[in-house]
C-alpha cells in the first residue's frame, strides 16, 4: 500500500484551488487572543488534567494535623520571571513557603512529651519536595513533619532566616572566575563551590530525652560540606546560600 503525507501548506493550496477564496473564510483567526478567551479549551481538556493534591470535599472546612504534623498554606508559585515575563505553568518553581495554619500535639520521646516549637502564623521554607498536598477551601495546603521545615523567615530575605533542628544557613563561596593558568571561566564551566560561611545555626537535634544537643560549629565558621547535599537558595542581592543538615558538614577551615 502506498502512502502520502501532505503538509498543511499543500492542504490548504489544494482547498484553495477546488473552492476558491470563500473556502478560507472558516479558517481566519481573529487578530488577537485574549487570556480569557483561552481559558474555555483548557475546559475542553479537563478530563487530561492531573491534580496532585488531595481535594477536601467542601463540606469540611477544617484539617487538624496529628502528632508532630504541621498544616502549611503554600505561597503562590511565581508567575513572571524578574524581567516581568510570563511563565507557563511548567516553567514556574515549585513553591518552598508558605504560612503555618495548624499544628499537631507534639509526639513523645521516651516519657517526655515534646510540643512543636513552630507557632501558628510563622513564616516558614520547607524541604522541597516534602509532604502531602492537600486542597481545601480552594487553597493548596501542605502536610508536613515539622522535621521538614528547614527555617523560619521573618523578611522576604533568605539571608536572614532561622534554621530550624540541626540546620545550617551558609552563605556560598563564589566560585572561581579563572583556572589556575588565568583562563577565564564561563558560568557553566565554573565549578560548583563546596565552601561558605555560616550564617547561623539551628537549635540542634533532640536526644532521647527530648533535650537539645547543641550542634558543633557556630556564625563565622568557614565549612567545607557536601557538593550535592542541602537546598540552595538567592538572597535580594543576588548572593547564593545553602541550608543544611550539620551532618553534611565535612570539615571546619580555618
Amino acid at each position: 500500500m502506498t502512502t502520502m503525507q501532505l503538509s498543511s501548506a499543500r492542504v490548504g493550496a489544494a482547498a484553495f484551488a477546488a473552492k476558491g477564496k470563500a473556502s478560507l473564510e472558516p479558517l481566519r483567526l481573529p487578530a488577537t487572543v485574549t487570556v480569557g478567551e483561552a481559558r474555555p479549551a483548557r475546559r475542553a481538556f479537563r478530563g487530561l488534567v492531573v491534580r496532585a493534591a488531595t481535594v477536601v470535599a467542601p463540606k469540611y472546612t477544617a484539617l487538624k494535623p496529628l502528632a508532630d504534623r504541621v498544616l502549611v498554606k503554600i505561597k503562590s508559585s511565581e508567575e513572571k520571571t524578574t524581567g516581568g515575563i510570563l511563565l507557563p505553568t511548567t516553567a514556574q518553581s515549585r513553591p518552598q513557603c508558605g504560612e503555618v495554619v495548624a499544628v499537631g500535639e507534639g509526639r513523645a520521646i521516651g516519657d517526655k512529651k515534646v510540643d512543636i516549637g513552630i507557632q501558628v502564623g510563622a513564616q516558614i521554607i520547607y524541604s522541597k519536595y516534602a509532604g502531602t498536598e492537600v486542597e481545601l477551601n480552594d487553597y493548596n495546603h501542605l502536610v508536613l513533619k515539622e522535621d521538614d521545615i528547614i527555617g523560619i523567615v521573618e523578611t522576604d530575605d533568605v539571608k536572614d532566616m532561622k534554621p530550624l533542628n540541626d540546620r545550617v544557613l551558609i552563605k556560598v563561596a563564589e566560585a572561581e572566575d579563572k583556572t589556575p593558568g588565568g583562563l577565564l571561566l564561563t558560568e557553566t564551566t565554573k565549578e560548583k563551590p563546596s565552601i561558605g560561611t555560616v550564617v547561623s545555626v539551628g537549635p540542634g537535634p533532640l536526644d532521647e530525652e527530648g533535650s537539645r544537643i547543641p550542634l558543633s560549629v557556630s556564625a563565622g565558621s568557614t565549612v567545607l560540606y557536601s557538593k550535592y547535599a542541602g537546598s540552595e537558595f538567592k538572597g535580594a542581592d543576588g548572593t547564593n546560600y545553602i541550608v543544611l543538615r550539620v551532618s553534611d558538614l565535612m570539615a571546619v577551615l580555618s
